[in-house]
């Protein structure tokens, strides 16, 4: 009854503000509006081509798009972000109704193993604390975790603190492609992580301030790329700012998961301007030591800023010119040419 009430009622709305260029170009449309559920939007949709509109409003719950849902783009009604907002506050230590935990996949406010799934104007966010909840040790608390093969954002907020964007693909050995492009990602300990080859360009990361003495408070990106896949995270164009004092944060750490111990992480930030909250001296860190980040494809290009100040070289690995062609948006998503 949900799912004809939904259609019903949306379909009334699309007629109403009238619709003419969504059917011209052969998509169909949903909008929802608060006290209308995101999800229910989600599951209404059947086959491809369809746009879900988000209106101005806060949705708190969880959003769960599966991989049948191909081709889908989910939208704010307005070109602001802040305007329509998705959010929840499960970590990976929060407990399920039957005692369990989340963990961190399952802690995502919004999760999609759609391909060809384009998000664009909207902030999805985890609004998990750790000082809410100081018996939980698992707090990694995602707002976004994507994977599926062509996975477009666009003008995108995602907040959260810990492991605030997992990059993921479908399975071990599929190189699933993402592209993010003008999107705000904050957050504090590895919150742009995971093995997708993922783009991003023209973002800003923002390192939060975090109450904490020790130092690093954190790290920017922690890539987990399978060995066989050439590209992993590629950041251009982009900038890294910081609420915290000055280089108080890693640029990167390598993850090699222990379900893939055979992953050889890949980073390249390049044409980027890194802000002085990061450590020009030394920029990455381990996140085991029987994984020397040394040993891993961590590359810069370019960058500026006093961030990406050179002092000590073999701390800051470069590309040469030769081999910044080799990584550029167009060669890491190949035949996939992704547009706002």
């Amino acid at each position: 009854m949900r799912r004809r009430t939904l259609l019903t009622g949306l379909t009334a709305g699309l007629l109403a503000v009238g619709s003419t260029d969504a059917f011209a170009s052969g998509r169909r449309v949903l909008h929802v509006r608060p006290g209308d559920s995101v999800q229910a939007a989600v599951d209404a949709v059947s086959g491809v081509g369809w746009t879900i509109v988000v209106h101005p409003g806060t949705y708190r719950e969880v959003v769960n798009v599966p991989a049948d849902k191909a081709e889908l783009t989910i939208r704010g009604a307005s070109c602001d972000p802040r305007d329509a907002v998705i959010v929840h506050d499960n970590a990976n230590g929060t407990k399920k109704p039957d005692g369990t935990t989340y963990g961190t996949a399952g802690s995502a406010t919004f999760t999609s193993a759609a391909p060809g799934l384009t998000v664009r104007d909207l902030t999805l966010a985890n609004d998990w604390l750790r000082a809410d909840h100081p018996d939980i040790t698992g707090t990694q608390a995602v707002a976004a975790c994507t994977y599926g093969d062509r996975t477009h954002f666009e003008n995108v907020r995602l907040l959260a603190h810990q492991d605030t964007l997992f990059v993921e693909t479908t399975a071990l050995t599929s190189f699933d492609r993402q592209y993010f492009h003008r999107c705000y990602i904050e957050g504090d300990v590895d919150f742009v992580f995971g093995r997708a080859t993922a783009v991003f360009e023209d973002c800003h990361f923002h390192t939060l301030q975090r109450d904490v003495t020790f130092t690093p408070k954190g790290m920017v990106f922690a890539p987990s790329t399978a060995r066989a896949n050439p590209h992993g995270i590629l950041a251009v164009r982009s900038r890294i700012t910081s609420g915290a004092e000055d280089a108080a944060y890693k640029l990167a750490r390598p993850w090699v998961p222990s379900y893939e111990t055979t992953a050889w992480p890949s980073l390249v930030v390049r044409d980027t301007r890194i802000g002085p909250g990061i450590d020009p001296v030394t920029p990455y860190t381990n996140m085991r030591e029987q994984y020397p980040w040394q040993t891993m494809r961590f590359r810069e290009y370019r960058n500026s800023g006093p961030g990406a100040v050179i002092t000590v070289p073999e701390n800051r690995p470069q590309l040469t010119d030769e081999e910044a062609q080799l990584h550029t948006k167009a060669a890491y998503l190949g035949d996939w040419r992704p547009h706002a």
